[in-house]
């Protein structure tokens, strides 16, 4: 379904241990989008970060993580995001989520291959 028009984007900042049910909070968040059925969302891990306790993530010199950051987006229509909110509420116990208005210029898929 196409998308154009006013939109709101979810950002979701969390760490990396963070877990929903024994799994990756980030995954079991969009896991938890694509059954709502929204438009589209995305994992990004950051290399380095702090949050409310000051402390900073960083990867260890043998390649061992320690709670890295991660970023959820999450964008659709207003009514769509305010689905996800409440979900959110309760998947998300530590970190940041935030909301902003977006114009979307153009959402659309990708024609089905045979």
């Amino acid at each position: 379904m196409p998308i154009e028009g006013a939109g709101q984007r979810v950002t979701v900042y969390i760490g990396s241990s963070d877990t929903w049910h024994g799994s990756n909070l980030a995954v079991a968040i969009v896991e938890q989008c694509r059954k709502l059925g929204l438009a589209g969302a995305t994992v990004t891990r950051g290399i380095m970060g702090y949050g409310k306790t000051s402390h900073i993530h960083r990867p260890h010199l043998l390649g061992l993580s320690q709670d890295l950051p991660e970023k959820v987006e999450i964008i659709d229509q207003p009514d769509r995001i305010a689905i996800l909110l409440p979900i959110l509420q309760q998947m998300v116990t530590g970190g940041l989520v935030v909301i902003e208005d977006v114009h979307i210029i153009r959402y659309e898929s990708h024609p089905q291959r045979p």
